[in-house]
């Protein structure tokens, strides 16, 4: 199955953030929203229930964990149990809901910039602090600066907020380095909270590995939070799922109020299972086949029209990291790109000091607006 955007007289038509924020004379590149159709199984499922009606409450008996479990199988050869789930309205909240109770008021939580910008929010709505240890950049990729991480957890940070696949960069954290950081957990008692709503889109060459498949020392100290929102382009629907391997983490999630749960949407769920179904397996490996051309056509366009760019090619996802620190556009190069060049992209510096210099680009798009994008922005370093 070939998975193609929809055209871009088409994308105006809706009115989500990415279609309203921006005039229409500016190309929107920067929040996480995809411009594909639908699978068709997610526009059956909602199609159906405006039919028949079922826009009410969510039942407090849902497919939707055995559903996660099936595609879990299928796609990572991991087999969560469905009774140690419980589903929430996204992940953000999930987040939210599981630090405020496995950390105490002001206390640390370790974060890994350059990181999702909401994570630093996240973390001060549940009431803790924000403890900074960048990734490493390696020359040739980013990862998990694990001694940095240990000094953290011996001056008394309860928690860390994992990004897996790691929301700029497109990493994938390759297993040995979870494991260790499993490890470290444990032997301090520290909580992990691995946000994954990324993981579906993690091409297959990256071996991506869910946190707590990793062992067993990640299933007793870790939390997943996952959702179906950023592969099948469904964040206004709101449903996600708080996963846990372990009586100890199991009774955590068990004791959030009934409200957490209450606040998952009908059509998030009813669109989530459809999308966790085995019939829309065909539609996402045909997504990941595009992303897999546009993350290259990305490459071969900054190439040839913004030699000064630094783009490594991510593991996953629809966001590319961009360096135009060498074009001499400023700290923050997407407001004059947004200005100049009526290209909207994400603001660097967002996602921490380690963003100065740099953009966050979505490619989940069309090849004919990546390519106009680009060579809109290319108009800059003419002039």
């Amino acid at each position: 199955m070939q998975v193609t955007a929809l055209s871009l007289p088409e994308l105006r038509e809706r009115s989500s953030e990415k279609w309203r924020e921006y005039p229409a004379d500016v190309l929107p590149l920067f929040v996480a929203e995809t411009d594909f159709p639908l699978a068709p199984a997610v526009s059956a499922a909602l199609q159906r229930a405006v039919e028949i009606g079922d826009t009410g409450y969510v039942a407090s008996r849902t497919p939707l964990a055995e559903a996660f479990a099936a595609f879990a199988h299928r796609r990572y050869a991991w087999n969560p149990d469905p009774a140690r789930m419980r589903s929430t309205a996204d992940v953000s909240m999930g987040i939210v809901e599981i630090l405020r109770r496995v950390t105490q008021p002001g206390g640390q939580v370790v974060v890994t910039p350059p990181v999702y910008p909401p994570f630093y929010d996240l973390v001060e709505e549940a009431g803790a602090e924000v403890l900074r240890v960048p990734l490493i950049d390696t020359g040739a990729g980013w990862k998990l600066d694990l001694v940095g991480i240990r000094t953290a957890f011996e001056d008394g940070a309860s928690a860390i907020l994992l990004c897996n696949p790691h929301n700029p960069t497109g990493t994938v954290h390759d297993r040995e380095s979870l494991a260790a950081l499993a490890e470290l957990a444990a032997e301090f008692g520290v909580a992990v909270v691995s946000d994954e709503i990324h993981a579906p889109l993690a091409q297959p060459e990256a071996n991506y590995t869910p946190f707590l498949a990793v062992s067993d020392a990640a299933r007793l100290v870790g939390y997943a939070v996952v959702s179906a929102s950023k592969a099948f382009n469904l964040a206004g629907l709101k449903c996600a799922l708080m996963v846990t391997s372990s009586d100890q983490t199991s009774a955590v999630v068990r004791s959030l109020p009934v409200e957490v749960e209450w606040r998952t949407g009908q059509f998030g769920l009813l669109a989530a299972v459809a999308a966790f179904s085995e019939e829309s397996d065909a539609w996402l490996d045909g997504l990941l086949r595009t992303l897999d051309e546009n993350r290259r056509l990305l490459h071969e366009l900054l190439t040839e029209h913004i030699p000064g760019a630094r783009y490594r090619i991510p593991d996953a996802g629809y966001l590319a990291w961009i360096d135009l620190s060498a074009c001499g556009w400023g700290d923050n190069p997407a407001r004059r790109i947004l200005k100049e060049a009526k290209v909207a992209l994400h603001f660097g510096p967002a996602f921490g000091a380690e963003g100065a210099g740099h953009v966050r680009l979505n490619f989940g798009t069309s090849p004919e607006i990546l390519t106009e994008a680009v060579e809109r922005i290319a108009t800059i370093t003419r002039q």
